[in-house]
Formats: C-alpha cells, sequence, structure tokens
C-alpha cells in the first residue's frame, strides 16, 4: 500500500502547482514577498496611511459549484470565489491587499485546478488584489468522483478616521443601487430545485446565465468614496436587500426602498414563475438586481449607480419596501 492507492497523488498535486505558478504570478504587487510553493507569504503593508487598519474576511461559493461541476464549466467559479470576498470587505471602505484560496476534492485534476484558478487569477485583477497562497486539499473520503469545495480568504486595508460602519447614517440620507449581473452566488440550493435541466431546455435558459460570474465592486466602490461622502455600505447576499442592509443601519433609522425603481433581470422572473415563488421569498434569497448598496449624504451621478430610496427617522431600525 501507498499513498497514491490510499488515494492522494502527490505528483498530480506538485504538477497542479507547477501549472498554476505563472498565471498566479501576474497578480503579485511590488508588495509581495513570497516563494509560491513555501511555506507562507509576506505582504509588505503600503504606506500612506496615519492608522492603518486591517480588514479580513472569508467566504465560499456555494452550491452553484454543483452546476459548474455538472457542466464541466470551472473557468468562472474562481471569479465568484473572489467577489464574494472582496465585496464585503469593501463594506468597511478597505482596499484588497491579497488573497488566498482552499480547494478540497476528491481528487486532484491539475487541468480542472487550473482552469479554477484562472477565475480567481480574472478576480485577483479586477480587485487589484494579489493571489498569494493556498492550499490543495485531496480527500476522497470525504467527496464524491469529481466533486470539490472552494474557500477564500482576504485581506484589505482602511485608514481608520475613514472606516465606514454605517454609524453615520442619518434620515434623508439618500440610497443608491449598483445592478447585479444575475443570480451571483446566493440562492443555488432554490436555483437548482426549480431550474432543472429540462426546465432550463424547455425555457431557453442557458448554463452560461447560471454561471454568470458574481459581478467585482471594488472599483466603483473605491471611487465613490474617494468622490462622494459614503455613509453605508452593504452586500446583498443571502437574505437580500432587507436582511442585509439593515446590518449597517443605526437605531432608530428606516430604509425605504421604492421596489418599482429596481431594475430586476428576466432570470429572477424566470425563476420566480416556474417556481411559483412569492415577492417575500424573492426578496429574502436573491439580490433582485441589486449587488450592492451605498447610503451617501451627497447626492450621487455615477454611470453605474441609481437611486433606490432613502433613510427615514423610525422607532425601530428597519428595511420597508414601498
Amino acid at each position: 500500500m501507498n499513498y497514491k492507492q490510499a488515494g492522494v497523488n502527490i505528483d498530480e498535486g506538485n504538477r497542479a502547482v507547477d501549472l498554476i505558478k505563472k498565471q498566479v504570478k501576474t497578480t503579485f504587487s511590488k508588495n509581495v514577498f513570497q516563494s509560491l510553493g513555501g511555506f507562507a507569504s509576506g505582504f509588505k503593508l503600503p504606506t500612506g496611511y496615519k492608522k492603518p487598519i486591517l480588514v479580513s474576511c472569508t467566504d465560499g461559493v456555494g452550491t452553484k459549484l454543483k452546476i459548474a461541476i455538472d457542466h464541466n464549466k470551472l473557468d468562472t467559479i474562481g471569479i465568484d470565489l473572489v467577489a464574494m470576498c472582496v465585496n464585503d470587505l469593501i463594506c468597511m471602505g478597505a482596499k484588497p491587499l491579497f488573497f488566498l484560496d482552499y480547494i478540497a476534492c476528491n481528487s486532484i485534476n491539475p487541468e480542472k485546478i487550473n482552469q479554477i484558478i484562472s477565475g480567481m487569477v480574472n478576480g485577483c485583477k479586477q480587485s487589484d488584489c494579489s493571489l498569494i497562497g493556498g492550499e490543495m486539499a485531496e480527500m476522497n473520503d470525504l467527496y464524491q468522483k469529481g466533486d470539490f469545495d472552494l474557500a477564500g480568504f482576504c485581506v484589505g486595508i482602511v485608514d481608520e478616521d475613514n472606516i465606514i460602519d454605517g454609524s453615520k447614517i442619518k434620515p434623508n440620507q439618500k440610497i443608491y443601487a449598483l445592478s447585479s449581473d444575475g443570480i451571483h452566488s446566493n440562492g443555488y440550493s432554490l436555483v437548482r430545485k426549480v431550474l432543472t435541466e429540462s426546465v432550463c431546455n424547455e425555457h431557453n435558459i442557458s448554463i452560461e446565465t447560471l454561471l454568470t460570474p458574481t459581478k467585482i465592486y471594488v472599483k466603483d466602490i473605491l471611487n465613490l468614496i474617494s468622490t462622494h461622502n459614503i455613509t453605508g455600505i452593504s452586500h446583498i447576499t443571502g437574505g437580500g436587500l432587507a436582511e442585509n442592509i439593515i446590518r449597517i443601519l443605526p437605531e432608530n433609522t428606516e430604509a425605504v426602498i421604492n421596489k418599482s425603481n429596481i431594475d430586476t433581470p428576466k432570470i429572477f422572473n424566470d425563476i420566480q414563475t416556474i417556481g411559483n415563488i412569492s415577492d417575500t421569498e424573492m426578496y429574502r434569497v436573491f439580490n433582485m438586481g441589486i449587488g450592492m448598496v451605498v447610503i451617501s449624504e451627497t447626492p450621487i451621478n455615477h454611470p453605474n449607480v441609481y437611486p433606490i430610496g432613502e433613510i427615514n427617522h423610525a422607532s425601530t431600525k428597519g428595511v420597508k419596501f414601498e
């Protein structure tokens, strides 16, 4: 008996690392201190911060992976992984610095690993973020043949005086939306039950639509922060608008959202109609066309941003749809 017979192929793991090295290095900034394949990675903190605060977050892609696996389309889910992390991180006003990944699988297929990593490289480049490390774990007793899971971890930086935490949100401030590119990476347990392969064929819904990558908002959000007095930022993921906006509201404030202003992509109408899903459930599970929400003291005139409501005084904090 040897390790390969037990289910772990060291040679294929090494080959996977060799395949991904070149593209991973294209994400490196001058602040990276690392030799790919080493035990750890270093990152020199950028200058220009009076009271630098490191901000971190971690996330995954959920069961969207199952659709990617079933259709052997693995080149975009790495974008989703990066997006789910950096879009959370920028809600504090932080700039992403570096990213790490974890891939757990039944068995390492270097070519498939290379496809997955290509998406992460794409996402990191969109985010001006260095992919400085990761781990590939081969666990055939825990994962079915062909299956794998992804996790990502991101660190960013913000000056302490510039942290955005919602504490400065006040009545009469306006609420703005940044459009999503579709479902993003939440609600896929429901999506997969409703939009089966036969249903997708019947309604002309493509796999590409279901696997459209989560939009990365780093550049838009950092631009808005630099040009406007932004008091709150919310990444619209599981829980939808209501449960994500309320996370950043101070006491005695209420976010009033005008539903008629929301530009909802067709895919959500398809899911709701085919699955006979209530409005309440749709707005609780999905982003419904809004990937990020920003709250601003000053009016925003930006091509990728549109108004959807305002902040009112209330006895208890909450979110109301009109």
